[in-house]
C-alpha cells in the first residue's frame, strides 16, 4: 500500500505543497507515495483580487494541473483532524461524512476575516473574504443602480483601514461610477480606529495613500470604531451615523479553526508554530504552509505575514520537505529573506515597497503596472504540462 502525503485546501500554499512533494517524488523516482487534495473546489481563488469588479473570473481551475502532476483531488470540506489516528474527517460533495487517512499530513486551509460581535455587523455588512461573500457585495454594487438617488445609496464606508481596506475603499469610487453614472455623487467613507492614515505601514508608504485619497475624494474617519451596523449605515462609538447601503467589513483575519484540532503552541492570529523545515512543533507528522503557518522569514525576527507572496513559498517548502522527510531525502529549510509590499491604489495607481521597512521604488503608474503583473500573472498556478509545473514548484525559485 502507498504512503500517503494528504494536503488539505488547494489555497496558494495548498496547491504549491502537492505540487512541490510531488516535484520531490518525481526528483527521486518514487512511485511508492500518494498525494491527496481535500478541498471544497478543484480551483484556485485568486482572493488577492476579490477587490475588483468580475469576481467570478478570479479563479484558476486545478483539475487538469493536478492530473498531470499525479496528484488525486478530494472534493469534500474538512472539519475534524484526529492527531492521534492520522485520519480527517470531512464532508463530501454529496453533504455525507467520510474519513481519509495520512502518514504525512499539510495543513493549508487559509484564514478568514473576523466578524465581531457587534450590532448588524452578521447581517448587513459585505466583505471581500471568499468568491462567495465578493460575488454578494458585488450583485449589491449592480442592485444599487435600481435604487432612486439617495446620499445612503451612493455612500460606501469601508471598515478598517488595512492592507484589504485600502485596496478596496480605492478601487470603489470607480466601481460605482461605472454602476451609478460618470455624475453620481459617490462617496467612499474609511472608519479607521488608528490616528493617521496608513499608520501601520510606516512613514514611508503612508504619504501615496494619502495622496490617492486625496485624489480620489476618499474620506477618513480616523480615531473612530464602530459600534453597529444597521440597513441604513454604520453608527460610530462617538454616536455619529454614516448614512450607507454599502458596509463592507475588512477589520482581522485569523488563521483556519483547523488549526485549533492540533496540539501545538498558535500565535495571537492562530498559526501554528513550525520548526524551519515548516513541521508544527511538536508534531512529528504534520507541516503547516500559508495563513496556517507562524515560520520565521530569517533570522532578524521577521515571520511570514498572510499574504500570497508567503503562501506560495511557504507551500513550496512544506511540500518539498514532507515529502523528502517521508522518503529519507534531505529537506530545504524556509528561508524568504526579501520582502515586498505592492498596494494597488485605484485609478491613483498602486505603491511599491521593498523591505520590513517599506522602502518606496515605485508609485502611480510604474506601481500600477507591477501590481497587474502580479495579479493576473505571478499569483496564477501554472499551466498543466507536467515539466512546466513540476519545474516551478522548485523551492529555491525566489518569490519576492
Amino acid at each position: 500500500m502507498k504512503q500517503q502525503i494528504l494536503v488539505i485546501g488547494a489555497g496558494f500554499g495548498g496547491v504549491w505543497s502537492a505540487l512541490s512533494a510531488a516535484r520531490q517524488l518525481d526528483l527521486n523516482d518514487r512511485q511508492d507515495v500518494e498525494i491527496s487534495v481535500l478541498a471544497p473546489q478543484a480551483e484556485l481563488r485568486i482572493r488577492p483580487r476579490f477587490y475588483e469588479p468580475d469576481v467570478h473570473e478570479m479563479k484558476a481551475g486545478l483539475q487538469a494541473l493536478f492530473e498531470v502532476a499525479g496528484i488525486r483531488f478530494v472534493q469534500g470540506l474538512a472539519d475534524r483532524i484526529e492527531v492521534a489516528g492520522k485520519t480527517v474527517e470531512y464532508v463530501d460533495a454529496r453533504g455525507e461524512r467520510q474519513s481519509m487517512p495520512y502518514d504525512r499530513l499539510v495543513l493549508a486551509t487559509g484564514s478568514h476575516v473576523m466578524r465581531p460581535n457587534l450590532e448588524g455587523v452578521s447581517e448587513h455588512a459585505f466583505d471581500v473574504d471568499t468568491l462567495e461573500a465578493a460575488a454578494r457585495l458585488e450583485a449589491h454594487l449592480h442592485a444599487l443602480a435600481e435604487q432612486p438617488d439617495s446620499v445612503a445609496r451612493n455612500t460606501v464606508v469601508v471598515c478598517g483601514g488595512g492592507f484589504t481596506g485600502i485596496e478596496t475603499a480605492t478601487e470603489m469610487p470607480q466601481r460605482m461610477r461605472a454602476l451609478l453614472g460618470e455624475d453620481a455623487s459617490v462617496r467612499v467613507i474609511v472608519v479607521e480606529r488608528g490616528p493617521k492614515i496608513g499608520a501601520a505601514f510606516g512613514e514611508g508608504i503612508s504619504p501615496s495613500i494619502v495622496q490617492a485619497s486625496e485624489a480620489l475624494g476618499l474620506e477618513w474617519y480616523l480615531g473612530a470604531t464602530v459600534a453597529s451596523v444597521d440597513t441604513n449605515g454604520v453608527t460610530l462609538d462617538d454616536g455619529r451615523h454614516i448614512e450607507s447601503r454599502t458596509v463592507i467589513w475588512t477589520v482581522g483575519f485569523r488563521a483556519s479553526p483547523l488549526t485549533a484540532q492540533i496540539p501545538g503552541e498558535r500565535d495571537p492570529l492562530g498559526r501554528l508554530y513550525v520548526d524551519h523545515n515548516l513541521k508544527v512543533v511538536g508534531q512529528p507528522d504534520i507541516y503547516a504552509a500559508g495563513d496556517t503557518a507562524y515560520a520565521a522569514t530569517d533570522d532578524l525576527g521577521n515571520f511570514a505575514a498572510m499574504s500570497c507572496q508567503h503562501a506560495i513559498s511557504l507551500g513550496r517548502h512544506a511540500g518539498n520537505n514532507v515529502a523528502a522527510e517521508l522518503i529519507g531525502a534531505a529537506t530545504q529549510p524556509y528561508r524568504q529573506p526579501k520582502y515586498v509590499t505592492c498596494l494597488d491604489l485605484g485609478e491613483w495607481g498602486a505603491v511599491y515597497t521593498e523591505g520590513w521597512d517599506r522602502q518606496v521604488k515605485l508609485i502611480k503608474d510604474e506601481a500600477k503596472q507591477l501590481k497587474r503583473q502580479i495579479n493576473s500573472v505571478w499569483i496564477y498556478p501554472p499551466v498543466a504540462d507536467r515539466t512546466a509545473a513540476l519545474a516551478a514548484a522548485d523551492p529555491s525559485i525566489p518569490v519576492a
